[in-house]
């Protein structure tokens, strides 16, 4: 069995706190280094798009805002059989969202079998607001580690980075 793990952010930035995912992948990138095994992708707002990327994957991480009504900022992680029902709402009923995805893979029989998202509640996800709320600014640390965690515990060996000062 192979060890490649895709880990995708995902979000909008102009909807406050649901570009969290996208500002932690980013942290993830400067922050660490990675073994080759390891595969970050910005999944913005892809929708259908990210149906390859995650049919390619042995194990997937996804790393976005995740909305459980929990109090703002906490750190949540959802194992594959609860995933639809926690990730981001449309903004119309015209775009495909991650869930609708994540269902075409499973209806397929391609969705991975280990298969989790990571994320911190939002605050705000309203639309035409650019910036995370500060609650969840002040936890995007915490969820950079809890993706390095899963790495980890998918037996990825994770260095971090050795800051380079000018």
């Amino acid at each position: 069995m192979s060890n490649r793990t895709v880990v995708i952010g995902l979000g909008n930035p102009l909807m406050g706190d649901d570009g969290v995912g996208l500002v932690a992948l980013e942290r993830l990138r400067a922050e660490w280094e990675l073994p080759p095994e390891v595969e970050l992708v910005d999944g913005g707002t892809w929708g259908m798009n990210l149906l390859p990327v995650i049919e390619d994957a042995d194990q997937l991480i996804l790393v976005d805002a995740v909305d459980t009504k929990a109090r703002p900022g906490t750190l949540l992680v959802v194992e594959r059989e609860r995933l639809p029902r926690y990730l981001a709402t449309k903004i119309s009923p015209h775009q495909v969202d991650l869930r609708d995805v994540l269902a075409l893979a499973e209806l397929r029989g391609t969705l991975p079998q280990d298969t989790v998202a990571v994320g911190l509640q939002p605050r705000s996800l309203e639309l035409m607001v650019h910036g995370l709320s500060a609650v969840v600014a002040a936890r995007v640390g915490e969820l950079v580690a809890a993706v390095v965690a899963q790495l980890e515990e998918r037996g990825h060996v994770m260095r971090p980075r050795v800051p380079v000062y000018a």
